[in-house]
């Protein structure tokens, strides 16, 4: 197994509940986003920090061991992961707000 995946697979598994319970979340948010959007920030950006914490242990662990110029295609790698896992990380802190019109009465 690749180091990457290596480190994913011992990150979900140190971080379960978090994962399983934010699955749901991200399951649910794919069919109402705009009613989810608030609680969908609140729990990825817990999820988005141990992701930042693992991605960062596995590239310091590669920089320390000379292949240092191979951390930007490792990073990319594992955030792939990632994303297989919830495709929609990328909008976590995505802010909406609500476009409204004033009508205009013609009297």
């Amino acid at each position: 197994m690749t180091k990457y995946k290596e480190y994913f697979k011992r990150m979900v598994e140190s971080n379960r509940p978090l994962f399983d319970s934010f699955r749901d979340l991200h399951a649910r948010y794919g069919l109402e986003e705009e009613s989810l959007q608030e609680e969908f920030n609140r729990e990825g950006e817990k999820v988005l920090e141990v992701v930042r914490e693992w991605e960062n242990k596995l590239c310091s662990h590669s920089e320390k061991s000379g292949y240092g110029s191979y951390t930007t295609s490792l990073a990319e790698k594992f955030q792939g992961e990632v994303k297989k896992m919830f495709p929609l990380i990328d909008r976590v802190g995505l802010i909406t707000k609500r476009f409204s019109i004033k009508k205009i009465r013609l009297n």
